[in-house]
């Protein structure tokens, strides 16, 4: 692995950094405490590129690098999880979703309008029975013949109450169990789709995270992806990317939280000199910093092994779980170093560790990361050693 950034990814988080520390940090903290989804800043952030890094040109996108995608996570995530969290669902979840797996006119289709923001997707298999067993899906996708009859229910859906397309898991057929699951691609507009009120949470509260209910909604046959019964394929190989995404904003969580706790560590001063040239504090920073460092190394492996075209799912897992953890722990000192400011919304580090939180639960908890890491380990071998492989269907 080559730990040279070339210009390219050099430019990109500087253009995302730019972005986050110009315009979204001068509203941010309103933002979370009013619940208010962000319109200009996810316009803006169509506009400059960001929903679509990874969409192949020809359908209007950037055509980057999951190295690039990351770079821009992170510093997005140092300042605004509500915001990045958008980008992360749009590009990894669904643009890719559909690049990957669709047919070409769905690709026609949604994709130049999912690369330009014009419209947002969400990724719709959590279920109030389904979380983490993927495979208990009650939402059912009835064949018609020409169409399927779609009724269920969805919740913590990620952009819920303003995407316009909807990727769908549902259950088709019962008694295949997971081998009878289909992804379906449904527009926010038809009939029977309704939008439940927006959740109140601990985090990420400008991200509008709702539940979604669908009844007798008539979905075309061609808005199935993939053959008959690949959604659960689809939802697992999809939610790999995923988990890149969520590790390089947890990521950019811990990172933004100690570079305010060293800054503010220069400026607080006790027992007449700044706090930390007292061991106490300098060595959380070092810590904090280790760690972090830790976690990046993790984040762009998985990511450089994605642009290899390597299996790279357990290596995507590893740098969820450890980058989430990391995001957890850093925060909480960031507090901690702040003192009494640390507790208050001024300072950004509180929010920051409420943010936190969510990265240990979205895209498979910390402990369903640790069973795909464990099978893998126990599968294949004391060592974990990625394999080489062009196919598509083994990533």
């Amino acid at each position: 692995m080559d730990f040279k950034l070339t210009e390219e990814q050099l430019a990109v988080r500087e253009a995302a950094r730019d972005f986050a520390q110009n315009v979204l940090k001068p509203g941010v903290i309103e933002r979370d405490s009013k619940m208010q989804y962000p319109t200009e800043q996810v316009k803006e952030m169509g506009e400059l590129g960001f929903l679509g890094m990874m969409v192949d040109p020809q359908y209007g996108g950037g055509g980057m690098d999951t190295i690039s995608y990351v770079l821009a996570m992170e510093e997005l995530s140092k300042v605004d999880s509500s915001c990045s969290v958008i980008v992360s669902v749009n590009n990894s979840l669904v643009a890719w979703g559909i690049e990957t797996f669709g047919s070409e006119d769905q690709k026609a289709k949604y994709l130049p309008k999912i690369a330009s923001g014009e419209t947002i997707g969400s990724f719709c298999l959590s279920e109030p029975e389904a979380g983490s067993d993927a495979t208990s899906q009650q939402t059912t996708a009835v064949d018609m013949g020409d169409h399927y009859i779609l009724n269920g229910t969805k919740n913590w859906i990620t952009s819920g109450g303003t995407s316009k397309i909807h990727l769908v898991v549902a259950q088709t057929n019962k008694e295949l169990g997971h081998r009878g699951i289909n992804v379906l691609i449904v527009e926010s507009d038809w009939d029977g789709v309704v939008v439940g009120a927006k959740e109140d949470k601990l985090g990420i509260r400008a991200s509008d995270t709702h539940t979604i209910m669908y009844n007798d909604v008539k979905v075309p046959k061609e808005n199935r992806i993939g053959d008959e019964g690949f959604g659960f394929k689809f939802a697992m190989k999809t939610l790999n990317g995923g988990r890149i995404g969520i590790a390089a904003q947890a990521l950019g969580i811990a990172a933004g939280a100690y570079e305010l706790a060293v800054a503010y560590s220069h400026e607080r001063k006790t027992f007449g000199k700044p706090i930390n040239q007292h061991q106490a504090i300098a060595f959380k920073i070092a810590k904090m910093a280790t760690d972090i460092e830790a976690a990046r190394m993790l984040v762009y492996r998985a990511a450089w092994l994605k642009d290899q075209h390597m299996d790279y799912g357990t290596a995507a897992a590893m740098a969820k779980f450890y980058a989430s953890e990391v995001a957890m722990n850093a925060t909480i000192e960031a507090v901690q170093i702040h003192g009494g400011y640390g507790f208050v919304k001024e300072y950004h580090v509180e929010r920051l560790m409420r943010d936190a939180k969510i990265t240990q639960i979205y895209e498979g908890t910390s402990e369903i990361q640790q069973l795909v890491i464990s099978r893998d380990i126990i599968k294949n071998g004391n060592l974990y050693v990625p394999v080489m492989d062009g196919n598509m269907e083994n990533v």
